[in-house]
């Protein structure tokens, strides 16, 4: 009994101290230096000290365009990819028709109005001229059919139609135009009627229409439904739709958007297409002939496709990096990426680019699921071209006095199974 009660003792005397030197531990706010690491996709492994890249060219290739203005930009991420007199104020014609449309797209999303709702056509609205589809103030439209009218054939008496349904009058809805047109900050952008008939002051430039097309495509993708209407009809089929964008049936890839001329604006376009994962929309100001305006339009989206590439950098929820963990009840936790982000590039330059990854090599708990404990930026030639957060995949409480026994005698039965 003698010999038990002293092996009973030792072994409480080794259990005390193994416990007094965890929690010595545990308790301890010893941090690890942070570790920055930069990476190239030309090496097979992450390297500690960061090389010298050659720079490469950044050649933009003259197009000789005719035209009087014109933008290529990347729709995902806003990127100007060429630009020729971009922010000359012009009259914009009947592309004026992308803000009326952006407005509609949003009062529908907002549920202010339905598609199935009927639309009245006023005095004013059937006496419009230019591209029309010879409304009556007998008849109505739903919110579906003026939309199609609207883009398919720019039917100015829908436009008017569809503004007074909206706001009461067209010109409380052009003042909402204007309104929208600062808050997406197009500067050179004023608006005097909704649909683009011409009117002095009534201007905007390349880059202001690129800006609304961005903003009309990327937030209400549904809108591709009307805009690649290449043939149609309303009234049963007795009246014949067919689409003013000719590239929606020559151009492969074509999205849209928007046609509009006159006799002082010219030919004017906003034109966008995808292929291969590429969203890109070219915009086209005072073309001299409606031949050119499609045919530079083309050019532009053509220079976009043949020399640019999507790449991803990161994707949502994939891990990054395992972190070990100080002060809390689990050991470790996976650093993810918090979203899915893609950048345009110049075709070549990929195995150019390097990344900095500024994440520790341990936290102290307590940490919250998603709770930012890094980024990753991103260079290219030494410029940063964008910035990743990193975040926790879970949560991790901070080990307290009421669950430090459980979990002490926990981590002491793992170091026995190892």
């Amino acid at each position: 009994m003698k010999i038990y009660s002293h092996i009973k003792n030792i072994f409480i005397k080794i259990m005390c101290c193994f416990l007094l030197l965890s929690i010595t531990i545990i308790l301890s706010n010893k941090t690890f230096a942070e570790t920055k690491y930069v990476w190239s996709p030309n090496e097979s492994t992450i390297q500690t000290n960061s090389s010298e890249e050659t720079p490469i060219s950044n050649v933009q290739n003259t197009l000789n365009l005719q035209s009087g203005s014109a933008i290529l930009i990347d729709q995902d991420s806003g990127q100007v990819l060429y630009e020729h007199n971009s922010h000359d104020k012009l009259r914009p014609a009947s592309v004026t028709k992308i803000m009326s449309i952006l407005l509609i797209m949003e009062a529908l999303d907002s549920g202010e109005i339905k598609l199935t709702d009927k639309v009245p056509c006023s005095e004013k609205a059937s006496s419009m001229g230019g591209s029309q589809i010879w409304l009556t103030t007998t008849e109505t439209l739903t919110v579906d059919e003026m939309l199609k009218c609207m883009c398919v054939v720019s039917a100015n008496d829908c436009t008017v139609a569809m503004a007074e349904f909206l706001c009461g009058s067209t010109d409380a809805f052009v003042d909402k135009m204007n309104q929208r047109a600062k808050e997406l900050g197009m500067n050179d952008t004023c608006f005097k009627n909704c649909h683009g008939i011409d009117e002095d002051d009534h201007v905007t430039s390349s880059y202001d229409i690129a800006i609304m097309s961005r903003e009309l495509l990327s937030k209400h993708p549904s809108i591709k439904n009307y805009t690649t209407i290449w043939m149609d009809s309303i009234r049963d089929g007795k009246s014949q739709l067919v689409n003013t964008n000719k590239l929606v049936r020559n151009y492969e890839g074509c999205t849209g958007l928007k046609t509009g001329s006159t006799s002082l604006a010219l030919y004017n376009l906003s034109a966008s297409a995808t292929r291969d994962n590429l969203n890109l929309i070219a915009v086209i100001m005072k073309a001299p002939t409606t031949a050119l305006r499609f045919s530079e339009a083309k050019q532009l989206l053509d220079y976009g496709f043949t020399n640019y590439t999507s790449y991803k950098l990161s994707m949502e929820n994939e891990i990054v990096k395992n972190i070990s963990i100080s002060q809390g009840v689990e050991k470790n936790l996976n650093a993810i990426y918090s979203s899915s982000n893609n950048i345009m590039l110049q075709k070549g330059t990929e195995s150019k680019i390097t990344q900095e990854i500024n994440i520790p090599d341990t936290l102290t708990a307590p940490i919250s699921q998603g709770e930012k404990i890094g980024e990753i930026n991103y260079y290219l030639d030494g410029n940063l071209l964008a910035s990743v957060d990193v975040v926790s995949d879970k949560s991790i409480k901070k080990v307290g006095f009421v669950n430090m026994s459980t979990y002490l005698i926990k981590q002491w039965f793992t170091l026995l199974r190892a």
